[in-house]
């Protein structure tokens, strides 16, 4: 199961106060984040795909490459750049990441790989990239999540390496580096629906317990308070329910647990994030 499990039967955190329950969650996610360096063992079993020379790097997680292709690194989520779009503005940081991805990949030789779909609706590769440095290669996505410059972005349709991108990703959160100093990419509280509603449009990480989870019309809602038209809801859509009955976890038994959730937050009946695929959802705590 790729879902992350992260703690069970621990101290009940009713019984945590404040300070102890965050340094609690802190040590918990640092201990998770044991993972391997960022070399191609730490993602296996891909289809190689084209090779190129990075001729261009757009933002934290956009390349051109010499063959003509543009590479979103599937995957990850840096921070966004407004590059003249009307309306639209950087994201915090999100000049460091590009100068962190420039260091790393710019006039240098890559590999791309596959572990999902392709391309996606703008024509751009989807594909893990190594850079190449005679017999090494270094996995790009895992490198950039660990120094703490892009999160942990995913998809349905390529959900390949998110074990070990999730444990990077908890490894550069516990240490406060990169994004993650920064304020506007904090983990938010869903029992602070107001604060949520704040953030409509926005992808974000938020951290609850479930006091309900029950089906209806075919969707699984996961309620983290008792007026479900105010309070913050992820809401499983049916088509992702096949995917959860193969990996995990049963979304119908995280009644009282301690989860973190993460995707687009909207307003319909209170905050609510909809989930596609199970890496959406990390199991903090059963009980």
């Amino acid at each position: 199961m790729i879902f992350a499990l992260i703690a069970c039967k621990v101290l009940p955190f009713s019984r945590l106060g404040p300070d102890l329950l965050k340094a609690s969650l802190l040590s918990i996610a640092a201990l998770a984040a044991m993972t391997l360096p960022a070399t191609a063992e730490g993602c296996p079993g891909l289809r190689d795909g084209p090779r190129g020379r990075v001729t261009e790097v757009t933002d934290g997680d956009t390349v051109h490459l010499d063959n003509g292709l543009i590479v979103r690194l599937v995957g990850t989520q840096a921070p966004k750049l407004a590059l003249g779009r009307p309306g639209f503005e950087d994201w915090p940081m999100g000049e460091e990441a590009r100068g962190r991805l420039i260091d790393m990949a710019l006039d240098k030789p890559v590999l791309l790989r596959y572990g999902g779909a392709q391309t996606d609706r703008y024509g751009r590769i989807l594909a893990q990239m190594f850079v190449l440095d005679g017999a090494r290669e270094l996995w790009v996505q895992e490198a950039m999540v660990a120094s703490g410059f892009a999160r942990v972005y995913s998809y349905a349709d390529n959900r390949a390496c998110l074990a070990s991108l999730l444990a990077a990703e908890g490894r550069a959160r516990a240490g406060r580096l990169g994004i993650w100093r920064d304020p506007y990419y904090s983990v938010l509280e869903a029992a602070r629906p107001d604060a949520l509603v704040r953030r409509q449009g926005q992808y974000a990480l938020v951290e609850g317990r479930v006091l309900l989870a029950d089906k209806a019309r075919g969707r699984v809602y996961l309620n983290f308070g008792r007026n479900w038209t105010e309070d913050f809801t992820a809401v499983i859509g049916e088509r992702a329910l096949p995917l959860f009955a193969e990996s995990g976890p049963d979304p119908l038994a995280l009644g009282g647990a301690l989860i973190r959730v993460r995707g687009w937050i909207d307003d319909r009946d209170g905050p609510r994030i909809d989930v596609t695929h199970p890496e959406q959802i990390e199991v903090l705590a059963t009980q």
